[in-house]
């Protein structure tokens, strides 16, 4: 079986990847103007979570008021002129999955120098025969791999964190609060997009302030300069900590140690309290 970031991958969620990288129609983000100029007809349909994060819905340019979702084949009918318009307009906007053809040619082949400006390119599934060369690599990007494998002892007063360390969620949504409620026995919240409200009643219904880092049960919560949380970690012990780095689909809930989890959510303008699980 797949093994990505340490962890397994069934052939289920592989194809699901596949989909959720490169579905059948994507969305290309455009101002007034572009949508005229290229003659591209465009709609306000609702994206998918999967879309959001595939394609940073969340950080598109505020001038890009227009969407067109294009399939490979109307893609490809377009001049050529108009698809390199077309992406490198998407580089500007901040759309994601616009990638080089520099980084992929060697891995796809050097065909996708055509498809737009032979700088940038999008991904279509005519492009992923061999998803086993491509997903990994995108899933892996910019995140380290679970270590669950190294845990020697797993705490019993927490026993759903060995059940969901180093797994992945099976869409986009679920995210770092529920994760954390989850490792600490809250039943299904694994698969919730767990807003903050939610959380912060659990965390003042069964957490005291307090904990140490080098023990079990400490949710580590990180918030912003208003004092709102943007994310919680939970001790296991052992200088190990369960999280999950983000909502997307590529983020799984994986194992770190302490000084990793801090070390990669260090951010400007944010501040680390400590709270300990009231079992």
């Amino acid at each position: 079986m797949l093994t990505v970031l340490g962890i397994r991958v069934s052939p289920d969620l592989l194809d699901r990847w596949v989909d959720w990288l490169a579905p059948d129609e994507q969305p290309f983000f455009l101002t007034p103007k572009q949508a005229n100029a290229w003659k591209l007809g465009t709609d306000d349909r609702e994206p998918s979570r999967e879309d959001r994060d595939t394609y940073w819905i969340y950080a598109i340019d505020r001038k890009a008021t227009r969407t067109a979702w294009l399939n490979e084949a109307a893609y490809g009918e377009l001049p050529k002129a108009t698809r390199a318009g077309l992406v490198r307009a998407q580089v500007d906007h901040g759309r994601g999955s616009v990638p080089t053809v520099l980084r992929w040619a060697g891995v796809v082949g050097h065909g996708i120098r055509q498809q737009a400006d032979g700088h940038r390119f999008v991904w279509w599934k005519s492009l992923l025969g061999d998803p086993k060369a491509v997903l990994p690599q995108i899933v892996s990007d910019d995140l380290g791999p679970s270590r669950h494998a190294e845990v020697r002892t797993w705490p019993r007063q927490l026993p759903r964190v060995r059940e969901l360390a180093g797994t992945f969620a099976d869409g986009s949504g679920p995210n770092c609060f529920g994760t954390v409620m989850a490792g600490c026995g809250v039943e299904g919240a694994e698969h919730v997009w767990m807003v903050r409200e939610p959380f912060e009643e659990w965390l003042a219904a069964h957490t005291e302030r307090g904990g140490k880092d080098d023990e079990p049960g400490t949710v580590l919560v990180w918030r912003n300069s208003a004092g709102l949380v943007e994310h919680a970690a939970l001790t296991i012990g052992g200088g190990w900590m369960f999280h999950k780095p983000s909502q997307s689909w590529k983020s799984p809930r994986k194992i770190r140690t302490v000084a990793e989890v801090k070390r990669a959510t260090r951010t400007a303008g944010w501040r680390l309290e400590r709270h300990r699980v009231v079992l």
